[in-house]
């Protein structure tokens, strides 16, 4: 199953209700002001913010009424745009080696899968790779993640439970520079971003590889729930205030059906998402594709 197939599939019940309210909504209203509000109302509960979704109707509105247009296949190809200038709001991050990868998140949104899972994909891509078990609180962190390391066939860096992760994070650095490994990924603790020791936690490790390994291209991830919807602004601003981002990792899309929470995310924090997790095996991560994702919306 291709890229598209798969994200298309996780994004169904996304598909199915927004594309069962702008059928009716083209059923019922030709346009004019009330169309357009009630356009603005369906985005709403697909999930994109507020903002976002009046800036989009506004443009759609202006193009719509500047050239005259009233023929409702016109008005979804300027709704398809419109989506797609959001989510590429942010240039999309193009992974350089030799790299360091950390990444971060709240409990519970599937970190440790989602880097067994990147793993396989870097070392698909011909890439030697090594995890770092930098989360050494949660019971059995670390042998989670040596299990998918196993399946990746990539090293785990690990210490014993309750080791200082920057510790971890030194060890799997110095490991990776004596034997010229391509990508270093960080497993981190699930954190609050409200807990302001644990954020202080996360920039020791930070100071650990910029101190440590300089010539690395350093990338910070976060790992994000989809059925989280707007919740995840807040953490993805915490973070990015904190620690700095620079990109996105989507988990769980399929179970949701307001994934438009990804577009206004984009749009108003500029932060790319760069991967999609497309179910539970380790094959099912995939680059993210801004077209294809709105494509996937529509059809």
């Amino acid at each position: 199953m291709g890229l598209f197939s798969k994200l298309k599939e996780a994004l169904k019940k996304t598909k199915n209700s927004l594309a069962a309210k702008l059928t009716d909504l083209f059923s019922r209203n030709k346009l004019g002001d009330e169309f357009y509000e009630d356009l603005e109302e369906i985005l709403i509960s697909s999930d994109v913010s507020v903002l976002t979704a009046e800036e989009i109707v506004e443009e759609i509105k202006e193009r719509a009424i500047g050239e005259k247009c009233r023929d409702k296949e016109y008005v979804i190809s300027l709704l398809k745009e419109a989506l797609y200038d959001k989510l590429t709001a942010a240039e999309p991050l193009e992974i350089e080696t030799p790299a360091v990868l950390m990444v971060v998140g709240v409990n519970g949104v599937g970190k440790t899968t989602t880097i067994g899972k990147l793993a396989n994909l870097f070392v698909k891509d011909d890439f030697t790779v090594t995890v770092a078990a930098a989360d050494t609180f949660r019971a059995a962190a670390s042998e989670q993640l040596s299990v998918w390391g196993d399946r990746a066939g990539v090293r785990v860096v690990k210490h014993a439970e309750g080791a200082d992760p920057s510790a971890v994070v030194y060890d799997a650095v110095r490991s990776v520079k004596a034997k010229e490994t391509d990508i270093l990924i960080i497993d981190t603790a699930g954190r609050l971003h409200v807990k302001a020791n644990l954020m202080e936690e996360l920039k020791k490790m930070d100071r650990v590889v910029n101190r440590e390994y300089p010539e690395a291209n350093f990338y910070k991830l976060i790992v994000l729930d989809a059925s989280t919807g707007q919740n995840a602004f807040n953490q993805v601003a915490a973070f990015k205030d904190d620690v700095g981002l620079d990109g996105i990792i989507l988990t769980k899309l399929d179970g949701t059906a307001k994934g438009g929470f990804v577009i206004s995310l984009c749009g108003e924090l500029e932060v790319p998402v760069c991967y999609v997790g497309t179910g539970e095996k380790i094959d099912d991560i995939e680059v993210f594709d801004a077209e294809e994702f709105v494509d996937g919306l529509f059809e």
